[in-house]
């Protein structure tokens, strides 16, 4: 079954679970409209599992060296390849270094790292083949990330071993042109004009995706892992650091369980973890400790993510932890196609560099529809500039306007604890033609506002037992 149709039959089901729940009286009419958090059990329940054979490959069967030293790019792929052509199952990175290029993902296998196993990749771009692969929500022909999987079903990575990009401010660091990160005037970087720019020109004109062929002298660095147009994935436990650019990127993916994954990358766009036109996931038990955003939800930037018009929906984070960052979970900016169907709870967020809990932030160039988005039981110790920020005139890289006017609508806070808030317990700015509609805090708590609330241009704003600098506050009429 392909890819699409998967999705399709996901969402009908889905879909349907919830109008037969409708239809079965009134006490289950109400609930299915009061409680939307019946709807994301069923999204949990419609999710499949990976399944693997029992069998094992040991690289270093395969010609692998735990030196730190040697290149093991061959000596995996050979391992992986072996795997699922003789039906699936495990890839045993035993305990030590392995130096490594890309590592290429195929179905039924397990990649696997023994708890002091740790990959380190290659920092030369050379070790990198061109691929189909996306930048910044803009799909393009570029260095192939540093796992990367297309087209493939049933795959995970798996144990308590090191992923190593070994990422920092003398190789790919360099590239994003901050100053921070080892950039100095004379050194090339993306936002050279021939560069970035030239590619979200190419998007907006429409040229294909095979014509937007990067790599070389182009400086656009590779996402950490990602799965293209991939069905069913796990993981699990692994511990990720020193990122050229986004972690974890589910991309055109669906079924995705990411488990107790740490991930602690410092450098620029870190994101922690960044679904892009996928449905379908669970994200739990997680530590993210990044430089960008923890979470960040996306569907495609501008004229691109108008094009692919597939929405990221049906995503569940849980349990996890978000520490430094520009936010603890985030929709946007890249969000084009839009965004439903979103469940944050039991989470921590603490930091003096976490910058805000709860974020969407989008612009007139971007549109999108983001919509049912619904947040309870936080912990938020300190954040810097505000708790919730819904934001429609997000502005990097010049001006981002045009006409394309988003859409922000019911959003749900509930039985939320913050310490520190920042600048605002509350940021919300819409447009007169498009406010910021039906927002709920309820049982919410918020401590040390510079300033209660900046709202403008919004409808439906309710305020319910909500405390913020220890006065209650009124819901807003419209």
């Amino acid at each position: 079954m392909s890819v699409c149709k998967s999705l399709m039959y996901k969402s009908f089901f889905i879909t349907g679970y919830v109008l037969l729940a409708v239809s079965c009286g009134t006490k289950t009419t109400d609930m299915a409209i009061v409680d939307p958090w019946i709807k994301k059990d069923l999204i949990i329940k419609s999710i499949t599992e990976v399944k693997f054979a029992d069998k094992s490959y040991n690289v270093k069967d395969y010609g692998a060296l735990a030196d730190g030293v040697t290149m093991n790019t061959i000596a995996f792929e050979k391992a992986i390849k072996e795997c699922s052509v003789n039906g699936g199952g495990k890839v045993i990175v035993p305990n030590g270094k392995y130096l490594t290029g890309p590592i290429h993902m195929e179905s039924n296998v397990n990649l696997h790292l023994e708890d002091n196993a740790e990959i380190l990749f290659s920092v030369n771009p050379k070790d990198y083949p061109i691929v189909h692969t996306s930048f910044e929500g803009t799909e393009l022909m570029n260095y192939s990330p540093l796992i990367y999987a297309k087209n493939k079903t049933n795959i995970a990575i798996t144990g308590k071993g090191i992923l190593n990009g070994q990422a920092d401010s003398t190789n790919w660091w360099v590239w994003s042109g901050g100053k921070s990160y080892g950039w100095q005037k004379g050194i090339p970087s993306q936002n050279d004009p021939a560069n970035r720019e030239v590619l979200v020109d190419m998007a907006e004109k429409g040229v294909p995706v095979s014509e937007r062929v990067f790599g070389d002298g182009r400086y656009l660095r590779p996402n950490f892992v990602e799965f293209f147009e991939c069905n069913t994935v796990l993981i699990k436990d692994v511990k990720i650091i020193n990122a050229p650019f986004w972690v974890l990127h589910p991309l055109k993916t669906n079924n995705i369980i990411i488990d107790g994954v740490t991930v602690n990358s410092h450098g620029p766009n870190n994101d922690g973890c960044d679904p892009e036109y996928s449905q379908n996931i669970i994200i739990k038990n997680c530590v993210f400790n990044t430089g960008d955003d923890c979470i960040a939800i996306k569907s495609g930037r501008d004229a691109d993510g108008r094009r692919v018009a597939m929405p990221s929906k049906n995503i569940i984070v849980e349990n996890c932890k978000m520490i430094d960052g520009h936010g603890g979970v985030v929709i946007g900016s890249e969000i084009s196609a839009g965004v439903n169907n979103v469940f944050v709870e039991n989470c921590v967020m603490d930091s003096p560099n976490l910058d805000r809990a709860i974020r969407i932030k989008t612009n007139s160039r971007r549109g999108g529809i983001i919509e049912d988005v619904y947040v309870r039981n936080l912990e938020v110790g300190t954040v810097k500039e505000c708790v919730l920020k819904l934001n429609m005139f997000y502005n990097v890289y010049g001006a981002q306007t045009g006409n394309f006017i988003p859409v922000i609508r019911n959003i749900s806070l509930e039985n939320i604890k913050v310490k520190k808030a920042g600048r605002y317990g509350v940021w919300a700015e819409g447009y007169k033609e498009s406010p910021v509609e039906n927002v709920t805090l309820k049982n919410v708590v918020i401590e040390k506002a510079d300033s209660i609330y900046l709202l403008k241009n919004i409808k439906k704003f309710k305020f319910i037992d909500t405390y913020i600098n220890q006065k209650k506050i009124e819901s807003i009429k419209d």
